[in-house]
């Protein structure tokens, strides 16, 4: 009974020593949601998620001594993963909104960016975003493209799920434009020649990267390692890899 006894206790030990150690391994671990759809910020190359956000929160990551493990989801799942906790951090192109900060806690900007028109040059029905009305635009569902069109009358709204489905349907001549942010609206008019890029100053915004309602700690801490990146020169560096051209 004695030796029997001994052995469950050994078991036991050995049980929580596991789990302590898988504890601290996920301690160190910052769970942190994309939608890799977004050229050049966060997207897919060879199956590996990508782009500026990504290696700007990999080196705010080192900064604070963790480790990153991404969940590429949709971009309008990513706040509600973060509500119910199934993610430590947002960093995907967000825009710090003021409906955005009733939910969540936001760093201090590290982009702006205002919204582009994109058309097919065979078709160029749009030339400005006063003449959108009357036109079918596709937007990708819950980005500020998505809400600034929505607020116009007579627009016949098409949403999609990912930036890529948008530009397909454009490229079909499903819809007439395209509204996206400035930079992704960019890097589609370089790798497609068939389309025209229409700047204008609709919806300047700022992006942040999003933690929990109750985890203001971890944005301060994001912020203190984004102010040692601005000094040490990293942002510079990935802002000339990514956006080079501007």
């Amino acid at each position: 009974m004695k030796k029997m006894l001994f052995k469950v206790v050994v078991l036991l030990m050995m049980v929580f020593g596991a789990v302590s150690v898988y504890a601290k391994e996920k301690a160190n671990v910052l769970y942190v949601g994309t939608n890799a759809e977004f050229q050049p910020f966060e997207y897919l190359e060879n199956g590996k998620i990508v782009g500026f956000d990504v290696e700007l929160m990999e080196a705010i990551a080192k900064e604070l001594g963790k480790e990153v493990e991404w969940k590429n989801i949709s971009f309008d799942g990513l706040l509600p993963a973060l509500q119910s906790k199934k993610l430590d951090i947002i960093i995907a192109g967000m825009s710090a909104t003021e409906e955005r900060k009733k939910f969540v806690n936001f760093s201090k900007s590290y982009y702006v960016s205002n919204q582009m028109i994109l058309v097919n040059k065979a078709k160029p029905a749009v030339d400005s975003f006063d003449n959108l009305e009357g036109h079918d635009v596709g937007v990708v569902l819950g980005y500020t493209g998505d809400i600034a069109v929505s607020e116009i009358e007579g627009v016949k709204v098409h949403r999609y799920n990912g930036t890529g489905e948008a530009i397909m349907a454009l490229k079909a001549g499903k819809v007439d434009a395209v509204v996206l942010d400035s930079e992704p609206a960019k890097n589609y008019a370089k790798q497609n020649s068939e389309l025209a890029l229409i700047n204008t100053d609709v919806a300047k915004e700022e992006y942040a990267i999003a933690v929990g309602k109750d985890n203001k700690a971890l944005a301060d801490d994001i912020n203190k390692a984004l102010e040692v990146l601005n000094e040490n020169g990293t942002y510079e560096k990935l802002m000339k890899k990514y956006f080079a051209q501007d």
